[in-house]
């Protein structure tokens, strides 16, 4: 008696229990429709898992090389919320073991929420350690930007609970005493840097949700605090909250203009 569609299915999804050469001919000869088109799902997702495995091995070059040192703890270390109009700029700083594998890990950007946020769960039970640095609006103003994403990135590292035999940072030298590798365009070369990304912006996600419950009318759940129309009306409408960067051109701009005798 042949299975049901739906018992196909089961089997076929069923990453615990691969299924056989044998089994695989004999659907390949099934001439119900629905079966075919399982297949071809099937097999897209096979040849996705194919290039995501290739797409892990070639982010470890980096940790491979270090490893193959003598170098047991390297810590990866990202930073996200450069670019907003308010919030704070997060870091996200991971250690992987030699014997960690999470494929499908990229730059955060290049990710689904949805995707990301799975990601970090399997990044938080799996890793060896995960630091994270958050460096507020008022900080980022006193500091400036570029200085702040610095300082949330050394306190992402300290916060690993241990210390790091290396640093591989997305294209950035850190002020620290550790060994260090800045690597440009580190969230898509390294898996490493790729793990704190992901940390830094999800971290950050929450935190702006957060925000908006205390700052509702700016929309900050949707936009995060970037420059969008929407948060540019509504800086334009209630002026700048605690939360914004007041040294950033366009809410020092509309500061201004809401209150001319701001200097």
């Amino acid at each position: 008696m042949k299975k049901t569609i739906r018992e196909i299915k089961q089997h076929l999804f069923n990453e615990t229990v691969p299924i056989s050469e044998e089994e695989l001919k004999k659907l390949q000869q099934d001439q119900r429709k629905g079966v075919q088109q399982l297949l071809v799902t099937w097999q897209k997702q096979q040849r996705k898992h194919i290039e995501q495995k290739e797409k892990y091995i070639e982010m470890s070059t980096y940790e491979n090389q270090l490893w193959q040192q003598g170098k047991s703890f390297i810590a990866g270390v990202d930073e996200a919320g450069r670019g907003p109009l308010a919030g704070p700029v997060v870091a996200g700083a991971v250690i992987l073991n030699k014997d960690f594998s999470l494929f499908g890990l990229n730059d955060s950007k290049q990710l689904t929420e949805n995707i990301r946020e799975k990601l970090f769960e399997e990044i938080y039970n799996k890793a060896e350690a995960v630091g994270v640095g958050i460096v507020s609006a008022p900080e980022i103003d006193r500091l400036n930007i570029y200085q702040a994403a610095k300082h949330a990135m050394v306190q992402a590292i300290e916060a690993l609970g241990m210390e790091p035999q290396h640093v591989l940072a997305d294209a950035m030298e850190l002020p620290i005493s550790i060994q260090q590798t800045s690597i440009i365009k580190g969230d898509s070369r390294s898996v490493s840097i790729a793990a704190g990304s992901i940390v830094a912006k999800v971290t950050r996600d929450r935190l702006m949700k957060e925000l908006h419950e205390v700052y509702p009318q700016y929309g900050f759940s949707s936009h995060f605090g970037y420059a969008t129309a929407e948060h540019l009306r509504n800086l334009e409408r209630y002026g700048a909250c605690e939360a914004h960067r007041r040294s950033f051109a366009p809410v020092r701009e509309r500061v201004r203009s809401a209150n001319p005798e701001v200097g």
